[in-house]
């Protein structure tokens, strides 16, 4: 998603080199993801799924902070 749009942003740490991430969001399987600090989901999911999620995290953003365009 990060490639087709400039809109989003992905980064991908190891969780074994940043024990403090790690702890930070309780990083127990991987891969865990962490959308805008407020949604969060570990292990592998279906792509459906994880574009749901997605919408959700960016809906309850819209609502919170206009996005600019």
């Amino acid at each position: 998603m990060a490639i087709a749009s400039p809109r989003i942003t992905a980064e991908c740490i190891e969780a074994t080199e940043f024990p403090e991430l790690s702890q930070r969001y309780r990083v127990m399987a991987v891969p865990k993801i962490v959308i805008n600090d407020a949604l969060q989901f570990e292990g592998a999911i279906p792509e459906k799924d994880f574009l749901g999620a997605v919408l959700q995290a960016v809906d309850g953003q819209q609502s919170a902070q206009p996005m600019n365009e």
